[in-house]
């Protein structure tokens, strides 16, 4: 990073050294082979000890199976290209370039966000994209792919330096998961583990994936507020003094033109009218794209939540062909799949990475470990007997140590809902607020993992800019954002506690029996 030699402040000497232990790891790649073959290590010593644990949800006793054996090689060597071609991030990045990719190159992206905000303060162009990064992920996990590349040139075409706006879009993705206006996949999940879990107890347990909906509100306000003073206070002065001449920024996107202001109106009528036909499909008494025998169209398994990614992708699709046609950027078809094509190039570093980062996920879930370990966390947080705020404190805790070694949300509350749900229902809280701490720490540790599945796409966007970019880059300039949010969230969820707040339609703080 080409910084000033002279640091006035301790945050920054911290993440520099942070950024210069980090960098000096493995290349990602190098390190998922490593970390796949510390597992397989793992595996052998703790399967050999008999390592186990009694899963609360089934009732099974879980072993760590050891894959260092002649069974083990043969899984390992006839199941690689599966583990690959099954790596589910894989292919919703790759679904969801053929939008963002033409969203983004036709120009559209950057040349509305400039008409949208282009006489915005700076301060509120940053608030803007933290807004939109947090509400982002009700569409899944597109916003990772949609939003970081977009921020930096916004940032660079304010002045500003894009790293700055790649880091504080992809903080506000990857943190956002318990914050939002909106309700989406992520609660439907969610939900359907915690009523599972906490009908161990109360077999009459009901409520809805809103239960937290209060609270995401106020979070994603609060969150949205918080980022902009990180990124104004900490990254923009850490980044100050850069010579911005180092950064290709494409001229033609930065000059705005009536020509381009009338494209721009006719992309957003394209987008609103694929909105509007989408939403024509959700309507009436049996949707199109509703769930078949629910009808219901926020059902998690109705074609409407399960086709999110592809939804996104229409609507990223539509207006940005329609803005490179209607601009004179694009004379035929062969010029827009061609930027397609450009936009798959920008991702094939991720490619490369997720082969490995598929085989050592697979590894890690054969092997049982990330289950024993996250079953005897739980219940190492039973014996603490703390209640309240400590309580609350201590599920964060563990959700966050927890999410370092699992990536899939909805697996670790498969194994931690079973246990904590019931845990806090014995002692008088609704299932509701054990949901609400669970996802703040598997939000807050987001950014700062590079067993976190985008961690790799996200260091392909800042490696456009910073060609010598590392893991210590990315988890250095996240510190700040996970940090502040942290704090934030503890806060917010402690007043809602204190004072008894609902933390949604009937998600009360305390169980009324």
């Amino acid at each position: 990073m080409t910084m000033e030699t002279k640091k006035k402040t301790f945050m920054d000497r911290f993440l520099n050294f942070v950024e210069t232990v980090g960098n000096a790891l493995p290349d990602p790649a190098s390190l998922f082979i490593i970390l796949a073959l510390i597992t397989l290590v793992l595996s052998a010593i703790f399967g050999s000890m008999g390592a186990s644990a009694v899963h609360p949800g089934t009732g099974k006793t879980i072993k760590v199976l050891n894959l260092m054996t002649l069974d083990g090689f043969r899984m390992i060597w006839s199941q690689a290209v599966n583990n690959f071609a099954s790596f589910a991030p894989l292919a919703m990045v790759l679904v969801c370039v053929i939008g963002a990719g033409l969203a983004e190159r036709s120009g559209f992206l950057a040349t509305f966000m400039q008409v949208a905000l282009g006489k915005a303060a700076p301060a509120v162009v940053t608030f803007a994209i933290i807004f939109i990064g947090i509400n982002g992920n009700v569409a899944g996990d597109s916003a990772f792919v949609v939003l970081p590349p977009v921020a930096g040139v916004v940032f660079l075409s304010l002045g500003r330096n894009p790293l700055v706006g790649v880091f504080c879009a992809f903080a506000s993705v990857a943190a956002g998961f318990c914050a939002n206006m909106m309700l989406g996949m992520s609660d439907s999940l969610a939900y359907g583990f915690t009523e599972a879990a906490a009908r161990l107890i109360d077999p009459n347990y009901q409520a809805s994936p809103a239960i937290n909906y209060y609270f995401m509100v106020a979070s994603c306000i609060v969150l949205s507020l918080v980022g902009t003073f990180v990124t104004e206070r900490f990254m923009i002065p850490r980044f100050a003094g850069e010579d911005l001449s180092q950064y290709e920024l494409d001229k033609d996107l930065t000059n705005i033109t009536p020509g381009k202001v009338s494209a721009v109106k006719k992309a957003c009528i394209g987008a609103l009218l694929t909105i509007i036909v989408i939403g024509l499909m959700c309507v009436g008494e049996d949707p199109i794209l509703g769930n078949p025998k629910t009808h219901s169209v926020l059902d998690p398994k109705s074609p409407f939540m399960t086709g999110i990614i592809l939804m996104v992708t229409l609507v990223l699709f539509v207006p940005g062909a329609v803005f490179g046609f209607a601009s004179g950027k694009y004379k035929n078809d062969k010029d827009m799949f061609a930027d397609i094509s450009m936009g798959f190039k920008d991702v094939s570093s991720y490619i490369l990475l997720c082969f490995f980062c598929a085989q050592f996920t697979k590894f890690f879930a054969w092997s049982n470990l990330g289950v024993v370990l996250a079953i005897n966390g739980a219940n190492l947080l039973k014996t603490w007997n703390f209640t309240g705020v400590p309580l609350i404190i201590g599920l964060i805790i563990v959700s966050c140590i927890v999410n370092i070694f699992i990536g899939s949300a909805s697996a670790k509350w498969a194994i931690l809902a079973p246990v904590m749900v019931p845990m806090m229902m014995l002692l008088g809280y609704d299932p509701a607020l054990t949901q609400a701490a669970y996802r703040i720490g598997d939000s807050i540790t987001n950014p700062l993992s590079p067993l976190f599945y985008y961690f790799p796409l996200i260091l392909g966007f800042v490696r456009k800019y910073q060609k010598d970019a590392g893991m210590g880059t990315i988890i250095a300039n996240m510190i700040p954002y996970s940090l502040f949010f942290a704090i934030s969230w503890i806060v917010l969820i402690a007043i809602w506690v204190i004072f008894n707040i609902p933390l949604g339609p009937g998600g009360p703080i305390l169980l009324s029996h």
